[in-house]
């Protein structure tokens, strides 16, 4: 579990399309849990931060198109006792999205993500959305995608300061969403919706 607040930006050392090797100041144990870009990886190595990436990941999200000296989100698992922070987040990327639009909004941006359906279902004005690891705030809605906020913190703290227009994204849809509607359909399903 995580929380969306990106704790580094590390760069990309190496990757062969299966082990990623990432160069930061994160230090994770062999068999922990770390999000890389909104992508929940295991640690392979305890001497250097360095993951395998199966075929599964590779093609629902954007994990695949990474290279050396890319940078990436990075953030530790969520321990027991943590604040919080943002919202919770699984890490299990939704869907693929792609920035449509940024506009200078005061001291930040306006960003508009053109999403897949199954993903904009779940996305509600002033609910959570993770883009590239991410947590932020829906700000507006469209039936082609959603728009988000981002503030100067955000932008200099994260990779999203370096965003542009058609650039692919990870999404991940609030959980707390996708259960509620699975709820929802079984207690329809046995006549319960009362």
């Amino acid at each position: 579990m995580f929380t969306g607040i990106v704790r580094e930006v590390g760069r990309v050392v190496s990757f062969d399309g299966h082990r990623l090797v990432v160069d930061a100041q994160t230090h994770a144990a062999q068999g922990d849990s770390v999000s890389v870009d909104g992508v929940c990886l295991t640690a392979v190595d305890g001497s250097e931060l360095a993951f395998d990436v199966v075929d599964e990941t590779l093609a629902r999200t954007t994990l695949g198109e990474l290279k050396a000296g890319d940078r990436v989100n990075l953030e530790p698992a969520l321990r027991a006792g943590e604040p919080l922070g943002g919202h919770y987040v699984q890490g299990h990327v939704d869907g693929v999205g792609r920035v449509r639009s940024l506009d200078s909004e005061c001291e930040g941006q306006r960003a508009w993500f053109d999403a897949p359906q199954h993903v904009l279902r779940y996305c509600v004005e002033k609910g959570s959305v993770t883009v590239d690891g991410v947590s932020l705030t829906v700000a507006g809605l469209d039936d082609k995608g959603f728009a988000v906020a981002l503030v100067p913190h955000t932008l200099a703290v994260t990779t999203l300061g370096a965003l542009e227009p058609g650039k692919e994204v990870n999404l991940e849809a609030d959980a707390f969403a996708k259960y509620v509607e699975r709820l929802a359909g079984l207690r329809s399903e046995h006549g319960h919706d009362r």
